[in-house]
């Protein structure tokens, strides 16, 4: 229990230093047309995410490997994006990439192989899908939550992965839907 409690504090001071980096430095999100919300707003909070699952790979003796490697290449790429907003060519290899990694990690066998294909490009799919809600106050979080919280419940009966690999990430969420899950954002996710 003493460890969560290190967590959340850890990634409750990231995310403020982040936010007033973020806001030092300019990466936000003017609204246009598209947007729902209507003022400037923070954009890659979601850097949070990625910061749990590295310290659920240093704090649990360096568990899944490849798939701590994909969710960082995606969460790079995506981080990146929110940046300079990266074309969809530059995009689309590294989330190929990250969502081999994650399938490979699984153990997702190789064939029948159009079946893989469906899966990579689900992932890719899932990712950029994430990427599009982001905008809409706490409902990515919210949704998050709610997928994590089911795999929680498999996971304690199945045992399927270490369960600190969901509950790191469902910290992250909490502290990200304190900035987002609100009438006027602080940030978005953007990862």
């Amino acid at each position: 229990m003493k460890i969560y409690v290190l967590v959340t504090l850890l990634l409750a001071v990231l995310s403020y230093v982040y936010l007033k980096l973020a806001i030092k430095f300019k990466i936000i999100d003017k609204p246009n047309q598209r947007s729902s919300h209507t003022k400037i707003t923070v954009r890659g909070g979601g850097i949070i995410f990625p910061i749990a699952i590295l310290l659920f790979f240093i704090l649990n003796d360096y568990q899944y490997p490849y798939f701590v490697l994909g969710v960082f290449l995606i969460s790079v790429i995506s981080f990146l994006d929110d940046i300079y907003t990266l074309s969809s060519k530059i995009r689309f290899p590294f989330q190929f990439l990250g969502v081999f990694l994650i399938l490979y990690q699984v153990d997702y066998p190789f064939s029948p192989f159009y079946l893989y294909a469906v899966f990579l490009i689900l992932g890719i799919g899932a990712v950029n899908m994430f990427n599009f809600m982001d905008g809409i106050n706490g409902i990515t979080g919210l949704y998050s939550l709610a997928v994590l919280s089911g795999l929680f419940m498999i996971n304690n009966t199945e045992n399927i992965v270490d369960n600190d690999l969901l509950i790191f990430p469902a910290i992250s969420l909490i502290i990200f839907g304190f900035y987002n899950f609100r009438r006027k954002a602080l940030f978005l996710q953007g990862i």
